[in-house]
């Protein structure tokens, strides 16, 4: 019996790892149907090598900085338990790469390939796992911190603190050091439109990602003994109402309706747990309508040229979530009662704080190193062609 629970144990969490590995394709099509089509097989390429580049910078550092394991040691020791610890490490690096998936969106159509994979490398072998192990390890004594002045530690049991608004506010960072692309934003105050290539391509990413999210929440349990419904019902409830949220407030426009479900999810995933399904559908409400209002604030007004609008999306629903993880965790709003508001309040600050700076340094270091973008003829021509000497559209190539 040991051994078919462990069996069924080493199952789980492999499947779970192989949906949240298949979101990595939602992002690679969310941000080709964004982009121009001129960055279209850049998108593709970047998510494809940040995650072979993430691999190997959580393997060797960022998952001994998160929980201090390593695993340069014989195979007999590394099969042991079924190979368990081998199939964990696979889930969680599908988080870690998530950053770098998260950053690319937002630094789409000017930054460099080759500094991003350096930022990659940093920020999943350094900046992320730090963090992470800060909250699901209880490193550096926060969390004991937090359990004995707010009776219970900080929540996040999917990560929406711990993976989407650290790529978030990370994402800001990189956004501000490169700045917009260029003819985005016209000296007179005007703004060049940059509609998205394909409709439907980013409504491929995001079905992609949404489906894969159900991987991300429930097999966060990580054991099967663990695993419960109330994790899918809250994750669905919470995807449905960003989706209405976005539908309204965004008056319809499909690429906010596409990402609303997206912003319900990330949102949910810290509170997906202990939360009521009506508080889920209100936390997914809310984060539909803060990723319409912010996306627009940002792209209009602030002039922050956050090509997906990943600072919005990830960064704030999920600041957002780590809070409401606090209110509708509450037993007084039908949760179950195991979170505590100031450590959820703290907890978040905390992420977004580490996330900002960490971003910050990692692509301001960089620039000052080599430059982060494109020159002005390279970014005119496009990524594909200046970077990998190739288009997306058979109509730009010569016919014979």
């Amino acid at each position: 019996m040991d051994t078919f629970k462990t069996s069924s144990d080493v199952l789980f969490i492999l499947l779970g790892a192989i949906m949240v590995l298949a979101m990595h394709a939602g992002f690679a099509f969310l941000e080709v149907g964004t982009v121009r089509r001129k960055n279209q097989v850049n998108a593709l390429v970047k998510i494809l090598v940040d995650f072979s580049v993430s691999t190997i910078a959580y393997f060797f550092v960022g998952y001994g900085v998160a929980y201090g394991v390593g695993f340069l040691v014989g195979a007999q020791t590394l099969v042991a338990n079924g190979g368990y610890d081998l199939v964990k490490f696979f889930f969680l690096l599908t988080f870690a790469a998530a950053i770098p998936a998260i950053v690319s969106g937002g630094i789409a159509e000017r930054a460099r390939f080759g500094p991003q994979l350096i930022a990659t490398a940093l920020i999943v072998g350094v900046v992320y796992p730090f963090f992470e192990g800060i909250v699901w390890n209880g490193n550096l004594g926060l969390q004991a911190l937090l359990q004995a002045q707010f009776g219970q530690p900080f929540h996040d049991f999917a990560g929406s603190v711990v993976v989407h608004a650290m790529g978030g506010w990370i994402a800001l960072g990189a956004v501000l050091l490169l700045g917009p692309r260029r003819g985005r934003y016209n000296r007179d105050g005007g703004m060049a439109a940059h509609p998205p290539s394909s409709i439907p391509f980013l409504a491929l990413g995001a079905w992609i990602l949404s489906v894969g999210w159900f991987g991300f929440n429930v097999m966060s349990a990580q054991k099967l003994e663990v695993v419960n419904g109330l994790v899918a019902l809250n994750s669905l409830m919470a995807m449905v109402g960003g989706t209405l949220a976005a539908l309204l407030v965004g008056r319809n426009d499909p690429g906010f309706v596409h990402n609303g479900p997206l912003a319900g999810l990330v949102a949910v995933c810290a509170g997906s747990d202990v939360m009521h399904p009506v508080g889920a559908l209100i936390t997914g409400l809310i984060a539909g309508f803060l990723f319409v209002q912010l996306f627009t604030l940002t792209q209009n007004r602030w002039k922050i040229d956050d090509v997906l609008g990943v600072w919005p999306l990830h960064g704030l629903c999920g600041a957002w979530g780590g809070i409401a993880a606090g209110i509708f965790g509450a037993e007084a709003l039908g949760g179950l009662g195991t979170v505590a508001l100031g450590a959820q309040v703290v907890g978040t600050l905390a992420g977004v704080g580490m996330a900002l700076a960490g971003g910050l340094v990692v692509y301001g270091a960089i620039r000052l190193l080599t430059p982060l973008r494109l020159d002005p003829e390279e970014e005119y021509a496009g990524a594909d062609l200046t970077i990998h000497k190739v288009s997306a559209s058979p109509e730009r190539e010569s016919s014979w």
